[in-house]
């Protein structure tokens, strides 16, 4: 067994989870989405982006443009939540939120398009 790809498939998984877990429930409603687990869907998925980093294949390829998308919405989540609270002070609104609940929905997506690739290659694997 190799330890690199069960740690990389740990992570690639555990960010698909933490996001599923951060988008279930009302769209618009702040209490069931909490800002800490958002905060750890965000440093789980800089880690599985960058141990995508140094596969040359093509199939790294797209499993390294899937983890930057993810990134990418999921900071901009954060964004919007840190600009409705501290800068603008408007808060939570439900406009807002679902802003913020869309932009992880994105992410997910992009971390489901990640495992199916993952689930690819490794189906793909011959000993």
């Amino acid at each position: 067994m190799n330890l690199e790809k069960v740690l990389f498939s740990f992570f690639m998984i555990l960010a698909l989870t933490l996001n599923f877990g951060f988008f279930i429930g009302a769209v618009d409603n702040p209490d069931h989405h909490n800002v800490y687990e958002l905060y750890a869907v965000i440093i789980v998925n800089l880690i599985a982006t960058v141990m995508k980093f140094g596969d040359r294949s093509q199939l790294g390829a797209m499993l390294l443009a899937t983890s930057l998308v993810a990134v990418v919405q999921l900071l901009s989540a954060a964004l919007v939540w840190t600009v409705a609270v501290h800068i603008q002070e408007t808060g939570l609104t439900p406009s807002v939120m679902a802003t913020i609940v869309s932009l992880s929905g994105g992410a997910m997506l992009a971390n489901i398009i990640s495992v199916i690739l993952l689930m690819i290659e490794a189906a793909m694997l011959r000993h």
